[in-house]
């Protein structure tokens, strides 16, 4: 039996996952989990076999919780859910320690094949996903300015870009202002812009967002 834990900040979409996951017999959702703190609590209370995350939770994101899972050297494997355009955000989650990556928008019998792959220690990736491997072989293109961005960094720039304030961002990663200020200025500074319209421009002409 595949052990699942469920890490998704929207509860309905938790329910869909655990619904399509039911239909399969050898898989069993164990436990569900909102937040970065929810599923560290979790997971060190609940043995698994497959982590499903979604990137974008409260406070500490997706990537975060890949990387305390990496450094901790945990055999517990990982397939990221997300609603991120594959180009821009699959290969970051595969460098960042995932098994796996899935648009939410993609079939749900993909996410059963996916599971199971993932479970049996190897790596799942949709068919576009794996031209895209494919092509940077062929061709190794140089990286994206965004590339160099921490994980906070890009939460900021994709926060800021979906047109919200620096104190509604706050309020979103429950960091003070002044922390969310610095981040914005490290994200203009690595990508050479100068204000939060140049940031919005850029997020949509590289389709972040």
């Amino acid at each position: 039996m595949i052990r699942v834990i469920l890490c998704d900040d929207h509860a309905v979409v938790r329910r869909g996952i655990r619904d399509t996951l039911s239909e399969a017999v050898d898989i069993r959702v164990v436990g569900e989990a909102g937040s970065y703190s929810d599923v560290r609590e979790l997971l060190r209370a609940t043995p698994c076999d497959v982590l499903v995350l979604d990137l974008n939770l409260p406070g500490r994101g997706g990537l975060e919780v890949l990387a305390s899972l990496k450094e901790a050297e945990t055999p517990i494997r990982v397939l990221v859910v997300s609603m991120f355009p594959e180009d821009q955000y699959a290969i970051r989650c595969l460098r960042a320690g995932a098994q796996g990556y899935l648009n939410k928008a993609g079939n749900p019998a993909e996410l059963i094949e996916a599971v199971r792959t993932i479970a049996q220690g190897r790596k799942y990736v949709t068919p576009s996903v794996a031209q895209m491997l494919v092509d940077n072989l062929a061709t190794p293109t140089s990286e994206a300015l965004h590339d160099s961005l921490s994980e906070r960094e890009l939460q900021t720039l994709l926060k800021i870009a979906s047109g919200k304030r620096l104190s509604d961002i706050a309020e979103e990663l429950m960091l003070s202002p002044k922390t969310v200020s610095v981040y914005r200025s490290r994200v203009l500074e690595k990508l050479k812009l100068s204000n939060n319209a140049e940031l919005t421009v850029y997020a949509i002409r590289n389709g972040l967002v």
